[in-house]
This record gives C-alpha cells, sequence and structure tokens, in this order.
C-alpha cells in the first residue's frame, strides 16, 4: 500500500452508487482523504471552496457530464486534473477529454492499479502546477518593486545582452544602467545573473 506521506484529498463523480462507493474505498484504503458527489453539478455546487488534487470522475451522467464539468472547471480557471472512470467511453470522448488535460481515461471496471496509478500521476501534476504558481507569484511580487527603467535593464539583462549594449538598446548612459542593474539584483533578491534568467523564464510571457 502506497500510503502518500502527505494527505491529499480526491474528489470522485459518478451517479453510480456502487461504483461511487468501490471507487472511494479504493482510495482511502491508499490513503487519500475522498469527497465524493452523485453528480457533476453537485460537485460544482459543493466544491467551490475546496481543494482537490484530482477528480476521478464518470463521464455519461444525468445533466452535466463528465466532459462538461472538464470544460467548466477550465472556463473557472480552476486547476485540478481530472481522471475519467466510464462505462461507454468513446473514442471522440477519450481525445477530447485527453486534449483538455485529462490525465488519463479508463474503462469500467477499472483496473485499481490502473487507477491508482492515474491518480497519482494526476496528484504529481497538481503538486508541480501548485509549486509553480507559489513560484509565479513570489517573482511577480518581486518585480513590482522595479521601476520602469529597472524592468528594461532587467529585461535586457535577462536576454544575456551586456550593460553596453542595454545602454545603447535604451538610450542610456552605461554608468546609469550599471546603477540599474545593481538595483534590479537587489529588488529581485538576486545573487546572480542566472537567478534573473530564471525569474524571466518564470513569469513567461507577462
Amino acid at each position: 500500500m502506497g500510503t502518500p506521506s502527505v494527505i491529499t484529498t480526491v474528489a470522485v463523480v459518478d451517479d453510480d452508487a456502487a461504483a461511487r462507493i468501490s471507487l472511494v474505498r479504493l482510495l482511502q484504503l491508499e490513503g487519500y482523504h475522498v469527497h465524493e458527489y452523485d453528480s457533476a453539478s453537485s460537485f460544482l455546487e459543493g466544491a467551490e471552496n475546496r481543494a482537490y488534487s484530482c477528480i476521478v470522475t464518470d463521464l455519461r451522467m444525468p445533466g452535466v457530464t463528465g466532459l462538461d464539468l472538464q470544460k467548466s472547471l477550465e472556463g473557472r480557471g480552476v486547476f485540478v486534473p481530472l481522471v475519467f472512470v466510464t462505462a461507454f467511453g468513446t473514442v471522440p470522448a477519450s481525445v477530447q477529454a485527453m486534449r483538455s488535460g485529462a490525465v488519463d481515461f479508463l474503462e469500467k471496471p477499472a483496473d485499481p492499479s490502473a487507477l491508482l496509478d492515474a491518480v497519482k500521476r494526476a496528484v504529481a501534476r497538481c503538486d508541480a502546477h501548485a509549486t509553480k504558481q507559489e513560484l509565479l507569484s513570489a517573482v511577480l511580487q518581486r518585480i513590482e518593486r522595479l521601476t520602469a527603467r529597472e524592468r528594461e535593464v532587467f529585461e535586457g539583462v535577462a536576454r544575456g545582452l551586456p550593460n553596453k549594449s542595454i545602454a545603447t538598446e535604451l538610450g542610456i548612459a552605461l554608468k546609469t544602467v550599471k546603477v540599474h542593474r545593481g538595483r534590479v539584483m537587489t529588488k529581485m533578491d538576486a545573487e546572480s545573473v542566472a537567478d534573473l534568467v530564471r525569474a524571466r523564464e518564470v513569469l513567461g510571457d507577462k
């Protein structure tokens, strides 16, 4: 039994009570904290303030389907990896789910090992996303400390430009670039140019 070292919460969404209970028990035995929902709509209504690392959901359910749930979460800007488990899977549905970021698409009755492996991968993906978001938030806070000119110098340094090239590009004195560069290093809590390059990579297109 591979009990998670940190309590992780997983949601199970399935209108089939027997299947839902089976999934809940399997996940609980593996050490996960599990919340169950008998429909996608009940999940959307009741899970707003809860943080899940993975959602195991049926595909075909009355009203809101599993794919509808996936689309709704995406529309709300909520990142939670989904694992689909269904007895009514089709190639188009599985392709759509995977293209939209699903971790796996399993047929009922799902093999316990395959299901647990999919959930483990989903949790890992969620953790990686959370870490990335925390890092982005930290970098954005530092970026806000910079003046407009310091941000321009930061961009130049992160692109690997020497001070002279930055001075020419910005139309300012070399001495001024050096002053701004020093301030950028301090405000960004950077110990080296490599730190600034990594910070720029974290920012992406921001």
